[in-house]
C-alpha cells in the first residue's frame, strides 16, 4: 500500500528526491514518516510530517539538508535530500501512522502501522 521510489547513486553534495506513493487507501489523515537503515545498522528515524503537513520533525543529522513534504491530493509524501553525504547511504523506508504525531513519538517506529518496501540511496565520496 506504500511504495517508495526515487533512490539511486549520487555523489556527495548532490541531491535526490524520494517519493512515497500510497495506494489502496487514503493516507491523508495519517502522519507519515521516513526511516532509513544503513548496512549493519539498525533502522533509524529520518523525518516525519503530520497529516495536515504543518508539523515537521527531523533527526538532527539531516536538519537543514532534508525536507519532508506531502501532497494529500496525490496521496504522496516526499523527502527532498540535499547536500548528501556518504553517511546518508541507506535503504529508505516510508511509513504511515494513525497516531497523532508529536516530537515525543514521531521517531518511534512502533507507532507506524504501514511500511513501504524501501528504496536504496547510495552516496559516493
Amino acid at each position: 500500500q506504500l511504495q517508495a521510489f526515487g533512490g539511486g547513486l549520487v555523489q556527495a553534495g548532490g541531491s535526490l528526491r524520494l517519493s512515497c506513493a500510497a495506494s489502496g487507501r487514503t493516507f491523508s489523515s495519517y502522519g507519515m514518516g521516513w526511516f532509513r537503515q544503513a548496512p549493519g545498522k539498525e533502522r533509524e528515524f529520518v523525518a516525519a510530517i503530520s497529516w495536515g503537513g504543518v508539523l515537521l520533525y527531523y533527526t538532527d543529522s539531516v536538519k537543514g539538508r532534508f525536507t519532508i513534504s506531502r501532497d494529500n491530493a496525490k496521496n504522496t509524501v516526499y523527502l527532498q535530500m540535499n547536500s548528501l553525504k556518504p553517511e546518508d547511504t541507506a535503504v529508505y523506508y516510508c511509513a504511515a501512522t494513525a497516531v497523532r504525531l508529536s516530537r515525543a513519538v514521531a521517531g518511534t517506529s512502533g507507532i507506524y502501522d504501514y511500511w513501504g518496501q524501501g528504496t536504496l540511496v547510495t552516496v559516493s565520496s
